[in-house]
């Protein structure tokens, strides 16, 4: 209820007649509007219209006029952008005519005219906020669409009737309960609604049966519906009160909306009592919701120190209207902010005009980031759209739940329908191997979180594995094997919409025998590092504050060029200048031994390494005389692969028996 923002503010008349055949209809017509009664003052105004000569324009355009507001305020889009299009034919005085105009085509996806019309409303009031910020709109409109979020939305086969149903919000703390609004048959009293040409409003509940399939609603049981408008409601936190939008009817006079409270007593709820004295009077408080602690009560007022249309509005649980906090400026503005609802986490959702969106009502999320400030943010597509979306309630902690749009109607009739963001996988992808080996099938990798996870992770046949992960959260890697060297990687789950897979690899380094330092660069000549061997001393660094325990030498090699005094001393000042890195970088001098073999150890061919270079064998060695027999080219290579730095392990017991 209370659907339209100005649902039964009191209009005063805007026509003077001057006698004509369609007085009578225009009078009448004024009086329905006065009273909030759009749909019985649209039916006046057009018999009016249609009675109105030609020539009489003053006339037509002020008739065509009221007429596209009464269909604007019921939400019947083609037939108000008919009318503000007369009225702006035949000359309405007013230029606020050309903004409801352009809201009008973008609600109906015309953009480029509705640009056309924005700008022609800004030219007569460049102060228009509302002009301004439905200018912005059209501009972002392509954006929003050629993005659209990751939510799945679809209309709800259970919930919807034939007429509007609408404000859908969870009962109970299992969320097996469903309250909404609606104006089905079924609703309580005969009387047919002037505003919207239905039955008033009740509130009816869905539950779920024990294999959670929602069932059809009823009448909810006991005393808050009654023959006027019952709905849009909000339930506290331990889900015993239910606070209601309560609007009654005069055939003489407008009557604000108020909100009224019942309390629950097992299955059934009291009839429905002023929830405070003090709202009583010419405002209308609507919409309440309920803050997640159960401190303050959220609704919608038009009262005084509004923005502009329908604002919202907050006051302490049981505290006086004397004490009402406007929601503030980045919040509301001059449109309509309406149905106010809450996530369980805190974040506050609502629908607004005034701010840039879709069209018509857009769902907003705002979240409060000090007392008077909040971040506001558009849902986007495709939860909204360029009609009415609003009444936006979640299913506990999931992204999951249902909203009310009349997108897809073209009576505007509200509809419930449900809305799912998929569940973003993060996963992380690993592999542990020997360092210049192949799998290590027995691996061990430790997972640790600083959400509490702590898991050990075995490994597939190829040495790899997979591990699902929640994105915002740090973690620990640390993959192991008998007769290796642990490894540690580290990495955080972006917290990001969208999947992810981590690829990490886990090169383990042998206890056994000697493993290659890769990428250690030396001046020709010389025993100094060239800068770009630190990425990998650094890593050697790491490794070693990984493993404690651990003592290595560090052995240099050299081809058999050059005599053999001078391979072996240059040999050793070069394994001396490794050590001297990792010593500056913090590793224990007495974890660390320097020795130079000059050209006493060529290397001996691995697997790995014969299946880079076909023409050599598993296990040959490097000697000067196999090199010797090669031709040239391959003669450099295995040089190369002579010349090399290698780290070996020594002992696996430092620090632990106090040595």
């Amino acid at each position: 209820m209370m659907k339209n923002a100005a649902a039964y503010l009191c209009v005063g008349a805007l026509l003077l007649l001057c006698g004509c055949g369609a007085e009578v209809s225009l009078r009448k017509g004024d009086q329905s509007y006065a009273l909030g009664e759009y749909q019985e003052a649209a039916a006046k105004y057009k018999k009016a219209y249609t009675g109105l000569s030609s020539d009489e324009k003053d006339l037509r355009a002020e008739t065509a006029f009221k007429l596209g507001e009464c269909y604007r305020r019921t939400n019947y889009v083609p037939r108000a952008l008919a009318a503000y299009r007369n009225a702006v034919r035949y000359k309405y005085p007013d230029s606020i005519v050309y903004r409801h105009l352009a809201d009008m085509l973008r609600r109906s996806g015309n953009v480029k005219e509705a640009v056309q019309n924005y700008e022609i409303a800004l030219q007569y009031d460049s102060t228009d906020v509302l002009a301004r910020n439905g200018l912005e709109s059209c501009a972002l409109t392509s954006d929003w669409k050629d993005n659209p979020t990751r939510f799945i939305v679809k209309k709800d086969a259970i919930m919807n009737g034939r007429q509007s149903d609408w404000s859908p919000v969870y009962g109970s703390a299992e969320y097996d309960q469903l309250y909404f609004t609606t104006t089905r048959k079924e609703c309580t009293g005969d009387d047919i609604n002037g505003i919207t040409g239905m039955k008033n409003c009740d509130i009816f509940v869905s539950r779920k049966d024990e294999k959670g399939n929602w069932q059809k609603p009823e009448p909810i049981e006991g005393g808050p519906n009654t023959i006027f408008e019952d709905g849009t409601c909000a339930f506290s936190p331990d889900f015993q009160t239910m606070y209601l939008t309560y609007c009654a009817t005069d055939a003489q006079y407008p009557r604000p909306a108020a909100i009224r409270k019942s309390s629950r007593s097992d299955a059934s709820w009291s009839e429905a009592s002023a929830y405070n004295e003090s709202m009583d009077s010419i405002f209308n408080y609507a919409h309440p919701a309920v803050s997640p602690d159960g401190k303050w009560l959220y609704f919608v007022s038009d009262m005084d120190g509004t923005y502009g249309g329908m604002d919202l509005w907050r006051i302490p649980m049981d505290g006086k209207l004397i004490g009402a906090e406007n929601l503030g400026p980045d919040i509301n503005t001059p449109g309509n902010e309406m149905f106010p609802t809450f996530r369980r986490n805190g974040e506050l959702y609502f629908s607004s005009d005034g701010h840039p969106g879709m069209g018509g009502l857009d769902i907003f999320k705002a979240v409060m980031t000090s007392d008077t400030t909040w971040t506001v943010t558009n849902m986007g597509t495709p939860v909204n759209s360029i009609s009415d979306d609003f009444g936006m309630t979640f299913e506990g902690d999931y992204n999951r739940g249902f909203f009310s749009t009349n997108r897809d109607d073209g009576r505007g009739r509200d509809h419930i329908w449900t809305f799912e963001l998929p569940e973003t996988v993060h996963n992380i992808t690993g592999w542990v191997y020997e360092k210049d080996g192949y799998e290590l099938t027995d691996a061990i990798v430790h997972l640790v979180g600083n959400d509490g996870t702590n898991m050990k992770l075995g490994v597939r046949d190829d040495g790899s594995f997979t591990q699902r992960v929640t994105p915002g959260v740090s973690y620990l890697l640390l993959a192991t094997s008998k007769g290796f060297m642990n490894y540690k990687q580290e990495i955080t789950a972006d917290s990001t919409d969208q999947d992810r897979e981590y690829v990490l690899q886990f090169p383990l380094s042998s206890i056994s025998k000697p493993v290659l330092i890769e990428n250690i660069f030396f001046d020709f000549d010389k025993a100094t590092l060239r800068p770009e061997s630190a990425s990998s001393l650094d890593q050697l660094v790491q490794l070693l504050v990984d493993n404690g325990n651990v003592t290595i030498e560090i052995g240099a090699h050299c081809d058999y060029k050059g005599a053999d005094d001078y391979n072996k001393r240059l040999s050793q000042q070069r394994a001396e200048s490794v050590v001297d890195y990792l010593i500056k970088h913090g590793i224990q001098p007495d974890r660390l031994t320097a020795q130079g073999y000059g050209e006493s150890q060529p290397k001996t061919i691995t697997r790995k390494v014969a299946e880079q270079y076909d023409w050599l064998d598993e296990g040959t060695v490097l000697t000067e005389e196999f090199i010797l027999g090669l031709p040239e080219d391959r003669q450099e290579t295995c040089n190369q692969l002579n010349r090399r730095t290698e780290f070996r392990v020594i002992r696996t017991t430092y620090g632990l028996f106090g040595n």
